[in-house]
């Protein structure tokens, strides 16, 4: 129990030093995709109060050392520990880790956010949901990538050994042909409200924004689809030799 407990502080603290380094990668105010993305991979190997600590203290640094907001705090505390939370009560359903990132950050700390930075921080012209498009943008790229990678690690059971070596809890996840398609095919949803979350933040213009967003939609149908056909038809034949 003593040497899981040393390797759980270990692991938190290089999530926390992780996290500090590559919260800059893709940042603007109000999206710190890659904040997300180590609040899943903590959710989900440490469990939910875990990666609320780990939250907390890579806020608190980036505030103390970058000069951050307190948007480092709102913007991750609530996903960290709702990730965590939907992570278990799914029984280790990884869309639902990303499920409670992307309601505890894109809703519940975006709201949060308003009164903290109106009031505490002195900022104008805000309102209760003006950090909502960009949050949810933020925590759909996060998530995503943090999906990918904890995809990979539980289909070739290195999750679930990582798990019980830290004394988590451990669940079985496998992915099949049919949910890894419509996966695909959501994260091409995914990257169509991300253009268009981009395009409200900076008023970019030009059709082609919409062009691009509709692009990667199709591109990543397409590929969802071929994927589908590629895999379902390999299997058949297996299945008749």
């Amino acid at each position: 129990m003593k040497n899981k407990n040393v390797l759980k502080m270990t692991v938190l603290s290089m999530l926390v030093a992780l996290g500090v380094v590559i919260s800059p990668i893709l940042r603007v105010e109000g999206m710190c995709p890659m904040a997300h993305l180590i609040n899943i991979v903590c959710s989900v190997l440490l469990g939910p109060w875990y990666s609320l600590l780990c939250a907390t203290l890579i806020g608190i640094i980036r505030m103390a050392v970058m000069g951050i907001p307190p948007l480092a705090l709102t913007g991750a505390v609530f996903g960290a520990f709702l990730s965590g939370v939907f992570y278990r009560l799914s029984k280790g359903k990884l869309i639902f880790a990303v499920l409670g990132e992307v309601i505890g950050t894109g809703l519940i700390g975006a709201v949060a956010s308003y009164p903290v930075m109106t009031y505490l921080w002195g900022r104008d012209g805000l309102s209760w949901l003006f950090y909502v498009p960009s949050f949810v943008a933020g925590t759909l790229i996060g998530g995503s990538i943090a999906f990918v990678f904890l995809r990979k690690l539980a289909d070739n059971g290195t999750l679930a050994r990582m798990q019980t070596a830290l004394g988590s809890q451990s669940f079985s996840d496998q992915s099949s042909v049919t949910s890894t398609a419509i996966t695909i095919a959501a994260f091409g949803g995914i990257a169509f409200l991300v253009v268009k979350v981009l395009v409200m933040m900076f008023s970019l213009t030009g059709s082609v924004w919409n062009y691009t967003a509709f692009g990667l939609l199709g591109a990543f149908l397409v590929c969802a689809a071929v994927y589908f056909a590629v895999k379902k038809l390999g299997g058949e034949r297996a299945v008749d030799r």
